[in-house]
Order: C-alpha cells, then structure tokens, then sequence
C-alpha cells in the first residue's frame, strides 16, 4: 500500500527465498516505485509537508506498477494519499472488501491516518499531511466498505459507523469540515 519500511522492508529477503521468483508479479503503486528507488521528491501540486516514517531503499524492481483504476484481479486500486503521498488502497469489487493499508489503522480504536492511539507502533505518527489523510478517509467512506483491513489492527465487519466516528474525530482534530454521509 506504501513505501513504509514496516509494509515493504521484507521484501528483498523474501524474493530472494521464493522459487522461481522471476516469474512473479512484484507491483507496486507507481510513487511507491520511485520512493523505494530513492526519488521522495513531492509533486507541486501536492502539499509540501515534511515526509514521516522510515522509507528504506528496496532493490527488488516492480513488474507492475499501479495507477488509481487499476485492477489486480477482483481488487481495484483506489489513490488514498494522506498517510503518505504514495498511499494506495484495494476495493475488492466481489464483496466489498477494503483493505485501506495505513489509510486507517483499528488497533487501539478506529482511527484515521495522523490520529494518534497509544499502540504500538503509532503509524499517526509517520503520517505525512493529516488534512489530505481526512479527504481520503471521506473518500474510502463512500465505497461504502463491508469490511475493513488495515495495516494496524484487526479486520472490522460493516466498518462505516466507526469509519465515519473516526473521520469526525480527525475532522475536528484538523480543523477540517466533512461531509455528514
């Protein structure tokens, strides 16, 4: 879901035991591909907060890289910057799965990215711009989930009263107004 060396920072290691691992798909969101290349340059457009949170350089190359629409089997990538600029998410178009990476994190309570709950290993704090992490929190809302997994916590069935306290909570936090959904 994102450069963070607590999601990717197995992965030479583990390319390195799989049989045959030339033969498989290693994808990535296509900003993920340039930060685990060393390239953490910010877009103009995008909000020039400081970078949070251990990016590691990362050898093993993408065969893939992903865009916001892209499909990987049922799972459909969904852009939820916030966490950190790269953040991408997979709906899973049969059931409606969401796994949401750092987007929201359910140990310790539901939370958005940048809120902080006092557990380990406190990914709020690695989050790069908490108004945008709100904006994608409202977006992610609207898939209307059946459930919730995340990167920081236990998968949550019909998640979107907590999802919306959470996104409330954050709103308030930040100074930001939402949407009533």
């Amino acid at each position: 879901t994102h450069a963070h060396g607590d999601h990717v920072a197995s992965l030479d290691a583990l390319y390195k035991q799989l049989p045959n691992a030339d033969s498989i798909e290693i994808a990535f969101g296509g900003r993920t591909a340039a930060f685990l290349a060393g390239d953490k340059s910010l877009k103009p457009d995008e909000p020039q907060a400081k970078l949070r949170g251990d990016f590691e350089p990362c050898r093993t190359a993408p065969t893939r890289l992903l865009n916001e629409g892209d499909m990987v089997g049922s799972l459909r990538v969904v852009a939820s910057p916030g966490h950190t600029p790269d953040h991408i998410a997979f709906y899973d178009e049969r059931d409606g799965s969401l796994i949401a990476g750092d987007a929201f994190q359910t140990q310790g309570g539901v939370a958005v990215a940048g809120q902080l709950r006092w557990t380990f290993p406190f990914p709020a704090m690695a989050t790069w711009h908490k108004t945008t992490a709100v904006e994608t929190a409202q977006r992610l809302l609207a898939l209307n989930p059946s459930r919730l997994a995340v990167g920081h916590g236990q998968v949550i069935e019909n998640p979107q009263a907590a999802m919306r306290q959470a996104i409330q909570q954050a709103a308030a936090k930040t100074n930001i107004s939402v949407e009533a959904r």
